[in-house]
């Protein structure tokens, strides 16, 4: 017999939900049964969501601490909060030094500091937020408390030319998966990281150029060629959420690619 966690009454929290995988995640949860706080900056695109899906939007900079305790109460005060996806996050671009052999031409140390800021610490302090409310939460037949999905990248493993600061967050991520998920196995929580290749999101932009360039990205891809949809993510994000077994790993939805160095 197959053992699910079930999210029909229960709560859940999505950072970066306004649009893409976020968004993908949010729905599907939605359609679980979940009642979803929208968590993100865009407050136009989240509140939008919200009332699509019958959730609630809570405006959150994930490094803000102050504003991720906002959305752990929001969610706690509409039922248990058993569901967490951490799908916030940026990117950025610049090669570790400069082609003039001058520092100021060096990788941004401030810009380095942010992508970690938001994509590792931010991810790291939702965590810790949420499975503290989490971990008071009644247990299911499977000791079961609630479940958290992290989202990192294929940059992980496979990180580019110019990726130094985003690889490392997104390293930082898969790396805490095992040891957090560890650590919450006490209060019967599970944690699993999901590695996404080339998703077809807003990041790429619109119109017959950027249909272009990614059909050009997608040739790249192993099998299918093309670029992934955030539906199926999302699909794999909600079976990690919710298949009982599941814990402590890091999944790659990527089509097989394997990232070249430029």
């Amino acid at each position: 017999m197959l053992r699910t966690m079930e999210l029909t009454g229960s709560s859940a929290i999505v950072t970066g939900a306004s649009s893409g995988i976020g968004a993908a995640v949010a729905r599907q949860l939605a359609a679980q049964g979940a009642t979803v706080v929208v968590a993100d900056l865009q407050a136009d695109k989240g509140e939008a969501l919200a009332a699509e899906i019958k959730g609630v939007f809570a405006q959150v900079d994930v490094t803000s601490t102050e504003q991720i305790a906002g959305a752990v109460k929001a969610a706690a005060e509409i039922a248990p909060l058993r569901a967490v996806v951490n799908s916030a996050g940026i990117g950025w671009a610049q090669r570790t030094i400069g082609r003039d052999g001058q520092l100021e031409s060096a990788h941004s140390l401030e810009a380095f500091t942010k992508v970690v800021a938001i994509n590792l610490i931010g991810t790291f302090d939702m965590v810790r937020q949420a499975a503290t409310v989490m971990s008071q939460n009644e247990p299911d037949a499977d000791g079961c408390r609630g479940a958290i999905v992290n989202l990192a990248s294929v940059a992980a493993f496979d990180g580019q030319i110019g990726q130094a600061s985003y690889s490392a967050s997104k390293g930082g991520v898969v790396g805490m998966t095992l040891p957090v998920a560890r650590d919450l196995a006490a209060a019967g929580i599970r944690l699993n990281t999901v590695a996404p290749g080339l998703i077809d999101t807003p990041i790429y932009g619109e119109g017959e150029a950027a249909e272009a360039f990614k059909a050009k990205l997608g040739e790249s891809v192993l099998f299918p060629k093309r670029l992934g949809v955030p539906a199926e993510l999302a699909s794999m994000v909600i079976e990690c959420l919710t298949n009982s077994y599941m814990n402590g790993e890091v999944v790659r939805v990527d089509g097989g690619i394997r990232m070249p160095p430029k």
